[in-house]
């Protein structure tokens, strides 16, 4: 089986590795490459039993992934009907409806809802659309203190010339061919 076949990607590792995820033609979604995917988990180290959240997540690989390699919980947040729709299938196909939840809104409404409902997670992954990292970053900097656990880490992906920090102190900074992935965690003080 080829590493990517037309309209998929693959899971690279854990419980569901070598299966393949739906992805939607001609909606502007950009998944995360599998090389970049295997890089931050390598970076992250053991999720098990973590809470995720996968703001903008598309196609939901990198909450799936952690999913793979046990985490406890994901929730997607997609804007795009279309593609929400993919993301849930792509949830049930690999078997992590429990574990899992799709909210179907912009993401400035999930963040207030999930704050709301008192919602803390353990990891944030935030891969907008390059052209609105800057906004993201506005948006979400003041709402991480309600939104991530003490150790909690926050995975940014952009363009490689991006210089976002989400207020945190990174603690991994890569590029991959034209993307950046930054790992940063709170500040001491931040709380």
């Amino acid at each position: 089986m080829s590493a990517r076949t037309p309209g998929r990607i693959r899971i690279v590792a854990g419980s569901r590795r070598g299966r393949l995820i739906r992805v939607p033609k001609g909606r502007g979604t950009r998944p995360t490459a599998e090389k970049v995917r295997e890089a931050v988990f390598n970076a992250l180290g053991s999720v098990t039993g973590l809470r995720a959240l996968d703001l903008f997540a598309g196609t939901g690989a990198m909450g799936l992934e952690a999913l793979s390699r046990g985490a406890r919980e994901c929730v997607f947040v997609e804007e795009d009907p279309v593609v929400a729709k993919i993301l849930s299938e792509n949830v049930a196909s690999l078997g992590f409806i429990a574990e899992s939840r799709v909210i179907n809104t912009g993401y400035q409404q999930a963040l207030t809802n999930l704050i709301s409902a008192g919602s803390g997670f353990d990891l944030l992954f935030i891969d907008p659309p390059y052209r609105m990292l800057a906004e993201a970053e506005a948006v979400v900097t003041p709402l991480l203190s309600s939104l991530l656990s003490v150790e909690g880490l926050t995975v940014i992906e952009g363009d490689r010339a991006a210089r976002v920090g989400f207020g945190g102190e990174p603690v991994f900074d890569r590029i991959y061919g034209d993307t950046r992935v930054v790992m940063v965690r709170m500040r001491r003080g931040d709380r």
